[in-house]
């Protein structure tokens, strides 16, 4: 499968901010996520949080623009924009563990066909173990959408039958975008919402380790 039949982490950003609706309170995960704020529609009102403590983040500043003192939870300089505010990040988690956030977009090391969630941890003698606020927002938003490349590095599928890695959350996953599918969790599997441009079912199936569902009609 060659590169040009795959959508580019832009174009899976600018996928997953069409699905985010009109006045949604939304958390953008570190990593690959944080690149949707930059695809929602300006006529769109749409309210980003970040765990360390900011609710109306706009887009990345401009180089040269960038304050120092107003980031994200993954470090990256954000804007904010006209009637946002940052506050202590403890009022953040009592935001997301109270069920106040309508959608969070988190990257992913494996999410199973039911939608269980592992994101924090590999198993790698290396890999230093932080869920971090994952948890929380795993469980705590009304919609988790997954944001990840198909395939690890090494070809091996990160949609699986059921997650070799820790878990984040189980059955917490409502929809799954890569780099060549959009993917909804269903009660009765993964069902296929989207395709990348050339690709057939068989084509994605192929690479993946669950059961694919065709798109309803």
């Amino acid at each position: 499968m060659n590169n040009a039949s795959r959508f580019t982490r832009d174009q899976m950003a600018e996928r997953v901010a069409q699905d985010i609706p009109e006045g949604a309170y939304v958390n953008l995960g570190i990593g690959l996520p944080t690149k949707v704020a930059n695809y929602l529609p300006p006529e769109r009102e749409v309210f980003l949080h970040s765990e360390n403590g900011v609710l109306g983040m706009g887009p990345a500043p401009a180089p040269g623009e960038e304050d120092e003192d107003l980031i994200n939870a993954g470090k990256q300089p954000v804007t904010l924009l006209t009637g946002g505010a940052y506050f202590h990040h403890a009022d953040s988690f009592a935001m997301m563990r109270g069920g106040h956030l309508d959608i969070c977009v988190l990257g992913a090391f494996q999410v199973s066909k039911k939608g269980d969630l592992a994101n924090w941890h590999t198993g790698a003698p290396d890999a230093i173990p932080a869920v971090g606020g994952a948890m929380d927002l795993a469980i705590g938003a009304k919609q988790v959408f997954v944001m990840m490349e198909h395939q690890t590095k090494t070809g091996e599928s990160k949609i699986v039958e059921a997650c070799t890695y820790p878990l984040t959350g189980i059955g917490c996953v409502s929809r799954i975008y890569t780099d060549l599918a959009v993917l909804d969790v269903t009660p009765d599997g993964l069902r296929v919402r989207e395709l990348a441009p050339g690709l057939t079912l068989a084509d994605v199936q192929a690479v993946t380790a669950a059961p694919l569902l065709p798109a309803s009609n």
